[in-house]
């Protein structure tokens, strides 16, 4: 079996966007973490998946809320990556937000945003993969924000 350090290693060779995926906990509360486990899966209908740690503080509230949101992210937005990507801190303070219709939070400056409900939820070995439809979609001019080789990239010539 392969060891999972050896596999993040050769994924490190895979360049992905970086996003933030929010929900909101049984209380209400917005839950969210930085994630480049995310994926088109159907255009007719509308449906992404992304895949949450089991071990994450906001695993719970994923499988109960049955909303989240996809922030895509921009190179601006590095601060709020490495923010989201932290534990046991208070994620959301000072952060500026916007509410989905689901009521989700989304982010001011995102380069697209997915407002989405679960419709499946798969185990998968230390993460279960959310399915959801997405139900609005925006976007917006900007640079992206990469991860490649264990840190944030740049398209060269941008």
């Amino acid at each position: 079996m392969l060891d999972p350090k050896e596999l993040r290693r050769v994924m490190g060779a895979f360049a992905t966007g970086v996003t933030v995926v929010t929900t909101l906990d049984a209380a209400g509360k917005d839950c969210g973490l930085t994630a480049n486990a995310v994926s088109s899966v159907s255009l007719t209908p509308p449906l992404l998946l992304v895949c949450v740690d089991k071990t994450s503080e906001s695993h719970d509230a994923f499988r109960q809320s049955g909303v989240f949101a996809v922030n895509i992210l921009s190179t601006e937005q590095e601060a709020l990556s490495q923010c989201f990507a932290k534990s046991d801190t208070d994620k959301f303070a000072g952060v500026a937000v916007e509410r989905t219709a689901t009521g989700v939070a989304l982010f001011p400056g995102s380069l697209a945003s997915l407002d989405c409900r679960v419709v499946a939820a798969h185990d998968a070995g230390d993460h279960t993969i959310y399915v959801g439809s997405v139900e609005t979609a925006t976007t917006q001019a900007g640079e992206p924000l990469l991860y490649f080789g264990g840190r944030y990239a740049r398209i060269k010539g941008s």
